[in-house]
């Protein structure tokens, strides 16, 4: 498999998030089906069946939190050194040339990505066309909306 790229503040969330499946979500899980199992048949028992499937939903979350986390290049995008390029990691100031809206977005992982935080996938098609520009350069998205011109006013790594 290959690597999964992620800032660093991404994977502290998959860690935390890992924990909290392991240390909380597993064992109440585990607790709910002994409940279940203390009412008798488990052929007609509804919440055996629901603790089971929760158990299902939780182990192969932990499964593949673990596969993320091992398999994850974890970048610092406060160390890197891209001579002012927009990379991942690269928070990004971007001015729409149309209307004038400014807006500010992140390039991080898929698993990371929130468009509410400002935070864009890397393959996502404005950052797929942002990579390897630099301030003052004009960028084309084609996106499902119809493509839109934007203007890099700044690239930082913080």
């Amino acid at each position: 498999m290959s690597t999964i790229p992620l800032t660093e503040v991404g994977a502290e969330k998959l860690r935390i998030e890992l924990q909290e499946m392991k240390t909380v979500q597993r064992p109440a899980v585990i607790a709910a089906i002994a409940e279940a199992r203390s009412h008798g048949d488990l052929s007609e028992n509804a919440e055996y069946d629901a603790a089971k499937e929760k158990q299902g939903f939780v182990e192969g979350r932990i499964s593949e939190l673990e596969n993320m986390l091992s398999n994850a290049q974890i970048i610092n995008p406060a160390q890197l050194d891209a001579d002012g390029a927009c990379v991942f990691g690269a928070t990004i100031d971007l001015e729409d040339v149309d209307n004038d809206k400014i807006v500010t977005y992140q390039i991080v992982g898929d698993d990371e990505a929130d468009i509410k935080q400002g935070k864009i996938s890397v393959s996502s098609p404005i950052s797929r066309a942002l990579i390897g520009k630099y301030q003052g350069d004009i960028v084309e998205v084609i996106a499902p909306g119809g493509t839109r011109e934007y203007e890099i006013l700044n690239v930082k790594y913080i």
